[in-house]
């Protein structure tokens, strides 16, 4: 993702998740924040021209990383994010912060990005568009993402990504057809 991909590097968790935990917004913490730390106040996240609101939550580093940045440590955090995500799914209210907190320390490297609470209906980003795959798969609805990124720095473009995933043997999904799966009845409801 790193190389070939070179955007940010990021979890995308679904909604349950980030309220199990607790999770906050970044911008909210900002914003509560900005009458001791005035700099939050002129920083704020007001003028996103794709949405209403940030996506970031918390940024984290796996316990057992050295400076969590390397390769290595970012999978590591990623990994085991994912795996923790599962058994907070399934724990009861009260366990999942002990959990969370004997695994992870933040600031770290690696960024949370939380999916709302209705994915492909009230936003569709690259979160909701991430968890909403994961939850069709069955699999715990959390996802590492990254933009893919031209030589020229700007986003790569569709034709760019189709031959990429064309040579590397990926698979190659607009997010169209994601939400048009999303809406079936069975994920709609």
């Amino acid at each position: 993702m790193r190389k070939d991909g070179g955007g940010l590097v990021f979890l995308a968790v679904d909604n349950t998740i980030h309220q199990r935990l607790g999770l906050p917004y970044l911008q909210d913490l900002f914003q509560e924040t900005s009458l001791q730390h005035p700099v939050f106040s002129h920083l704020a996240a007001n003028d996103i021209a794709y949405d209403k609101r940030s996506a970031f939550s918390v940024w984290i580093n796996h316990r057992k990383t050295y400076t969590g940045i390397t390769d290595y440590d970012r999978a590591l955090t990623a990994k085991r994010f994912a795996e923790v995500a599962g058994e907070v799914m399934a724990l009861e209210n009260g366990h999942a912060l002990e959990l969370f907190g004997a695994e992870f320390r933040s600031p770290g490297h690696v960024p949370i990005c939380s999916a709302s609470p209705a994915p492909l209906r009230d936003r569709f980003g690259h979160s909701e568009l991430a968890v909403a795959l994961m939850r069709m798969a069955g699999v715990t609805p959390v996802a590492l993402g990254c933009e893919m990124l031209g030589d020229d720095g700007k986003a790569l473009s569709k034709s760019d990504a189709i031959a990429y995933a064309s040579t590397h043997g990926h698979p190659f999904l607009e997010g169209k057809q994601i939400i048009e799966a999303w809406s079936a009845p069975r994920w709609s409801a």
